[in-house]
């Protein structure tokens, strides 16, 4: 899923903790990063963070409530 326009960087990687399984960034590459793995966040964000807001970013959850719980943030709280 396309993900847009995070702004609130920590209320993204909250959601990101708080799901039940694998949720990955997938590069321009096609690489795949865990994003449950704080390295990995801290090396992905400052790769692609610029200006205090994140404009797109593709990302892979594999259960369907880490994928209700991501749109959720999308709708609700990722402006």
């Amino acid at each position: 899923m396309k993900v847009q326009n995070i702004t609130d960087i920590d209320a993204f990687f909250k959601v990101i903790d708080e799901c039940k399984g694998r949720v990955e960034l997938v590069t321009g590459e096609g690489d795949r990063l865990n994003l449950k793995s704080k390295l990995s966040q801290y090396v992905s964000m400052a790769n692609i963070f610029s200006n205090g807001e994140i404009p797109e970013l593709e990302i892979v959850a594999y259960e369907k409530e880490d994928i209700e719980r991501l749109i959720s943030f999308m709708i609700n709280g990722g402006q």
